[in-house]
C-alpha cells in the first residue's frame, strides 16, 4: 500500500495514524489480463487505485457496439464515481487490460476519511478535480480537434499507450474506425 500512501501524501497532510486508520479495510488484489473489476446494472461500492497495470472503462451502446471510454493507469484511482456516489446501477465496464494489481477502497473507508480524516474532504475535492477536468478536456479535444491531434495527444494523456493497448481500443477511445487510425498512423 505504500504507492497509495504516497499518492495521498501528494494531496494532503496526513498522520500516521490517520493513514493506518483510513487503509484499515482496504485490500490489494491482483486481477489478470481481461478480468472485470466491476460490472454494468451493479451498484459500484469501491474505488480502486492502481499500484501496476492499466484498466478500461467501457460501455455497449444501444446496438450492442462496445467503446472505449476511459484508461486508468499506474497512480490512478478509478471507479464508476457516479455509480458509487449516487448508489445507482453501473452503465461501465471496469477491465483489466494486462495484469493489474489495484488496492481496493469499499465505500466504508471513503465514508470514513471525509467524516474522520482532517484533510479528507479535500483529498475527495482534489481527486474530483482532477477528474472533472480530464472529462472536460476529453469533451474539448472530441470538439475542437482533429482526429490526428486527438491521436497525436493521446501519449500525453496516457504515457506508453500504444505498447499497452490494441490498437481497436485507442481508435474507439478516439472516436474513430481502426481503420482510420491506421492511416492516421501513417501521416
Amino acid at each position: 500500500m505504500e504507492q497509495l500512501q504516497e499518492a495521498i501524501k501528494q494531496l494532503i497532510t496526513i498522520s500516521e495514524n490517520e493513514m493506518e486508520n483510513f487503509l484499515r479495510d482496504c485490500k490489494t488484489k491482483t486481477f489478470k489480463k481481461k478480468e472485470v473489476l466491476s460490472k454494468p446494472n451493479e451498484i459500484a461500492t469501491e474505488i480502486f487505485f492502481i499500484n501496476k497495470g492499466i484498466i478500461r472503462v467501457k460501455i455497449l451502446d444501444n446496438s450492442g457496439t462496445e467503446h472505449s471510454i476511459h484508461f486508468a493507469l499506474e497512480n490512478q484511482f478509478i471507479a464508476d464515481y457516479s455509480s458509487f456516489i449516487q448508489e445507482t446501477k453501473s452503465i461501465y465496464t471496469l477491465e483489466a487490460l494486462e495484469e493489474t494489481e489495484v488496492v481496493i477502497m469499499p465505500k466504508s473507508t471513503i465514508d470514513w476519511g471525509y467524516a474522520n480524516l482532517k484533510e479528507g474532504q479535500k483529498m475527495g475535492r482534489l481527486i474530483a478535480e482532477y477528474y472533472f477536468i480530464y472529462q472536460d478536456n476529453r469533451i474539448k479535444n472530441n470538439y475542437f480537434r482533429t482526429p490526428k491531434q486527438r491521436y497525436d495527444n493521446i501519449s500525453e494523456v496516457f504515457p506508453n499507450i500504444h505498447n499497452r493497448v490494441p490498437q481497436h481500443m485507442i481508435a474507439s477511445y478516439l472516436g474513430i474506425t481502426s481503420i482510420h487510425l491506421s492511416r492516421l498512423k501513417k501521416t
